[in-house]
């Protein structure tokens, strides 16, 4: 009988932030799969938690997949951990998942912290519809692409970003969101700098223009407010950017005239011509 693949969410920075059934988890598992194991080291070590390490970091993702399957397959239990949050959420996890599913072995969620749930709690910007993205690219050009795509939604945008391109994706996001659309920037969530920032994005932007910058972020983006207008001429425009990058025209249409407020019929005839 194969072993159980356990998926365990740890703290994101205050070490208290971990449940009483992660710890008895990783304290029974055969395994444990870390991200960094010199980084969960601190974890475990602080809970007196003993345990043969197998690191997992993304590179190896595939590899280590494989070997950790042929433990599961052997019958022993493997808790699968990331340096921070839950595994698999912009963090490796998601080969070694799919390799348990697609081999019928139990996966089960441990579940607890995680930055973009935490973040977009306290963010102040509505929480019954968001969109997550992860990280966007560092390649100016693609993270325009992206970001004008994602100004289309009427969802609340959360993205992460890292400290040392938190200002040039902010610059981005103004470009495309526009300066007014509010907005609020979260860092060193449960760490002793912890910090929200809300207000526009102008204003955010310029605020921690005066600030050290330090710690992973998240950003979340007021949806695109409903009955926003624009001309036909730009919505057109925005449904062939769209095509080009190959979505459909139906679909392309929908989506701009959601967004712009504008007729489907009347969107998709224009586009024709």
């Amino acid at each position: 009988m194969s072993g159980t693949l356990y998926v365990v969410s740890t703290p994101i920075g205050n070490l208290e932030d971990i449940t009483l059934r992660a710890l008895r988890i990783l304290k029974e598992a055969d395994v444990i799969a870390a991200e960094d194991t010199r980084h969960s080291l601190k974890l475990l070590n602080h809970y007196g938690i003993k345990k043969p390490l197998i690191s997992y970091w993304s590179e190896r993702e595939k590899l280590r997949a494989e070997e950790l399957v042929s433990k599961l397959k052997d019958g022993l239990s493997v808790a699968l951990i990331s340096d921070a949050g839950t595994p698999g959420i912009s963090d490796p996890g998601y080969q070694l998942v799919k390799r348990a599913i697609e081999e019928n072995m139990d996966v089960v969620s441990i579940p607890g912290p995680s930055a973009l749930i935490a973040a977009l709690s306290i963010s102040g910007l509505p929480t019954d519809e968001f969109i997550f993205t992860g990280f966007l690219s560092p390649k100016k050009g693609e993270r325009l692409r992206a970001l004008k795509e994602l100004s289309f939604q009427p969802r609340t945008v959360v993205l992460y970003e890292a400290p040392h391109r938190i200002l040039e994706a902010l610059l981005d996001i103004k470009e495309v969101f526009g300066a007014e659309r509010k907005a609020a920037v979260v860092k060193e969530i449960t760490k002793m700098h912890e910090e929200a920032i809300r207000g526009n994005i102008g204003e955010i932007l310029q605020t921690l223009e005066e600030k050290t910058i330090a710690g992973e972020y998240v950003i979340i983006l007021e949806g695109r407010p409903k009955g926003a207008q624009a001309g036909i001429e730009e919505a057109l425009r925005e449904v062939q950017a769209l095509m080009k990058r190959g979505m459909g025209r139906k679909e392309a249409v929908k989506t701009v005239s959601e967004a712009y407020g504008i007729g489907k019929k009347e969107l998709y005839a224009r586009s024709l011509e």
